[in-house]
């Protein structure tokens, strides 16, 4: 299986990992993850007593001989896990390198569409490997394309391509795109958004698309994907800054000063994403594009408490 955006060598990696929710998981198919129910994996779950047309295999003749009364084992079933990736093809996430070079996980991707668009495969890919179905959109201030739910390691080109394609275009601001019903999951599952969060209404956009999400009955993953450039400026002089997404400039003199204000103010706001995600329950990371592609999947995973091997 090969693909422009993931290295075929990062693949088996990715395979050994698998995604942990908090939840138990009842899905609509028979997958690995353990549900609410009662069913007929082999992880034992209780004991129950005996009652007439239960399964005779089940009957636990050592405690039967011990309290002479009848009980059953009971094991939990086994459900999917709905994955669903949205990912911010806004005009500013066309920010450092090329969003179409060469994939390689020993490398920095720069570009943070691709670096989005190559961590969204990577957690789309190991959901797929462990039998969850996945769903995939891309948006701006709309939605611009969607991927029905997929299933098994065989839809992993389509995911692959249906992310590979998507060009970036317009102004950040998934809460205005999920406002309509049918862009919503409509099962509860796990949500990721992997975004820079240069959101047309800030705090306020980030908060709505949440709480949208939450009513869902989403489990949500916030990936704040930010450049080097962005987190380490070193741009000095007078400069002509030109808004990416609305195509206005304005001149300034870059000083050190200036530097640390947008410093402080990036800090601030990261702190406020990272408050308002805490008090909802939803694990907010953040995904910096100088770190290599592998590297970086580890890093989320461990720093959302979602990984496992």
């Amino acid at each position: 299986m090969t693909s422009p955006l993931l290295p075929p060598s990062l693949l088996p990696r990715l395979e050994r990992l698998s995604i942990a929710s908090r939840r138990r998981i009842r899905g609509t198919m028979q997958g690995k993850r353990r549900s609410s129910r009662f069913g007929s994996s082999l992880e034992f779950a209780d004991y129950r007593e005996y009652a007439p047309g239960d399964d005779i295999r089940r009957f636990d003749w050592s405690v039967y001989s011990r309290t002479g009364r009848p009980f059953v084992r009971q094991y939990w079933d086994e459900q999917e896990l709905q994955v669903n990736l949205y990912v911010d093809i806004s005009a500013s996430m066309d920010f450092g390198g090329k969003p179409e070079q060469s994939a390689d996980a020993e490398l920095p991707s720069e570009n943070k569409l691709l670096y989005a668009k190559q961590l969204a495969a990577s957690i789309g890919y190991m959901a797929l490997a462990s039998e969850d179905r996945v769903q995939a959109a891309v948006f701006s201030e709309e939605l611009k394309g969607k991927l029905p739910l997929v299933r098994g390691k065989a839809s992993a080109l389509r995911l692959f391509s249906f992310l590979q394609g998507a060009a970036p275009v317009g102004k950040g601001d998934l809460a205005m795109a999920l406002r309509k019903p049918e862009v919503l999951p409509k099962q509860p599952g796990m949500t990721w958004i992997f975004s820079d969060l240069w959101l047309e209404r800030g705090i306020e956009g980030i908060e709505e698309t949440l709480s949208f999400l939450l009513a869902a009955g989403q489990e949500i993953v916030l990936v704040h994907v930010l450049s080097e450039a962005e987190l380490r400026p070193t741009l000095s002089g007078d400069l002509r800054l030109l808004d990416s997404e609305l195509g206005t400039g304005k001149e300034i003199a870059l000083t050190g000063k200036i530097l640390e204000q947008y410093s402080r103010a990036l800090g601030n706001y990261m702190k406020e994403i990272s408050k308002l995600c805490s008090s909802r329950g939803i694990r907010y990371v953040l995904a910096p594009t100088y770190v290599p592609l592998e590297q970086g999947i580890v890093e989320i995973l461990h720093k959302a408490g979602t990984g496992r091997s």
